[in-house]
């Protein structure tokens, strides 16, 4: 069975028709402020929590368990070689909620972290899953984390236009929130449609936001 999974992945480059290098939407949305990464990394650092180390591990795990889910689907071995035993064994917890949710749909792969570009915006970004999930034309991208944020929402309302753009129908977005540990928790949250629009909208703003800054640089 062919292996699968590093610690650290080559980092995407989008480039359009023409050759020229675009931004990704994460990128992009990173010009939104973010007030609550202030006083969450004062707190870990009044802890005496190294607060580079702590993102890191937090990531590396992340990583795994995208890993995991993306080599259930694609039937391939996940290599856990680059990670640590404590790492392995939160991430092996996160799947198992998976693997429960994955029991009662029925997913039909059809891109897996597929990178992709708008050429009418100009942006680029990774599709986690596009699938049929029960049926349905699904966007649905993978979160690990205890909570979920407006950037998060904003990010899948990115990556469905690159998906139309192709001749791809999307009838439905959604993100899957797997929690490292069981007070994380789990859920698979559908996009109502009247969110997702204002989200795009959020994003355009952001993309013309972005492109005015590097103008002024």
């Amino acid at each position: 069975m062919e292996k699968s999974g590093k610690k650290v992945k080559a980092h995407i480059r989008y480039v359009n028709s023409m050759g020229k290098r675009l931004p990704g939407v994460t990128t992009i949305i990173g010009v939104l402020n973010k007030p609550l990464l202030v006083p969450w990394a004062n707190n870990l650092g009044l802890q005496g929590i190294n607060v580079r180390d702590y993102v890191n591990d937090k990531a590396d795990i992340g990583t795994l368990v995208h890993e995991m889910m993306f080599c259930d689907l694609k039937g391939t071995e996940v290599d856990t070689s680059y990670y640590t035993g404590q790492q392995i064994d939160i991430a092996e917890n996160s799947f198992k909620k998976y693997l429960k949710w994955k029991k009662e749909h029925t997913i039909e792969p059809i891109l897996l972290e597929e990178g992709m570009v708008s050429e009418k915006f100009q942006f680029g970004g990774t599709i986690d899953n596009y699938c049929r999930i029960d049926g349905v034309p699904t966007l649905i991208d993978y979160k690990t984390c205890k909570a979920l944020y407006s950037e998060h929402f904003i990010q899948v309302s990115a990556y469905r236009q690159p998906l139309r753009e192709h001749g791809y129908k999307v009838k439905q977005c959604a993100i899957l929130r797997v929690g490292r540990s069981e007070m994380e928790g789990f859920e698979y949250v559908p996009i109502p449609a009247k969110k997702l629009a204002l989200c795009w909208k959020i994003f355009k703003h952001c993309l013309g936001i972005y492109n005015l800054k590097k103008q002024i640089k």
